[in-house]
């Protein structure tokens, strides 16, 4: 009778350890069926490159336009602004890397 609880627990882990194989088999053959071409990889780098560049670009822009409006040579709203695009380009990407795992 001592020997029946001893077996049960090996025989647990037997069975967690053969479903985590498992699971990474299929994990694997789900990547390898899903595998992206270089056209795919040129657009999902160009989506992000675009999430990031974007807001910067457009800070630059709207910050230059600011300071022309002022008296005097002036970068404040360029800067400010270009930073401001800094933040928000990379909190798109990050939400697009999040939502694309």
């Amino acid at each position: 009778m001592s020997s029946a609880p001893e077996k049960r627990p090996a025989r647990e882990q037997r069975d967690a350890l053969n479903d985590a194989v498992r699971k990474d088999v299929e994990r694997i053959e789900k990547g390898e069926r899903e595998r992206r071409s270089m056209l795919g990889y040129t657009v999902f780098m160009g989506t992000i490159a675009g999430l990031f560049v974007v807001p910067v670009v457009g800070g630059a822009y709207l910050g230059r336009w600011l300071d022309t409006m002022g008296s005097g040579y002036s970068v404040r709203w360029t800067v400010s602004l270009i930073l401001l695009g800094v933040v928000i380009g990379a909190i798109n990407v990050y939400r697009y890397l999040e939502d694309h795992q």
